[in-house]
């Protein structure tokens, strides 16, 4: 891990992140925020669930969402969705 591809403690649970030189933010998994924030079992079927009950609601996510490659736990690296501090 370097500043690219990194790991930050929430709450003592691990939140995957990653730092952007164009923008110079550092750029967060929201299914391990989501994970952190609801405790669920599987934040990445709740984050997909909210996901697409906030598109109905007419939310711009698109807007404050993006995608980027993140490392996963089996050592892969897939996009997942990410967001800035804002």
């Amino acid at each position: 891990m370097d500043k690219e591809n990194a790991i930050k403690l929430f709450h003592d649970q691990r939140i995957r992140v990653v730092w952007d030189d164009d923008t110079e933010k550092w750029f967060f998994s929201i299914v391990d925020v989501v994970g952190v924030l609801s405790e669920s079992p599987n934040p990445r079927k709740y984050w997909s669930v909210l996901k697409t009950r906030l598109k109905k609601e007419g939310s711009e996510l698109t807007t404050i969402c993006s995608q980027l490659k993140m490392q996963s736990k089996n050592g892969k690296y897939y996009k997942t969705d990410v967001t800035d501090t804002e």
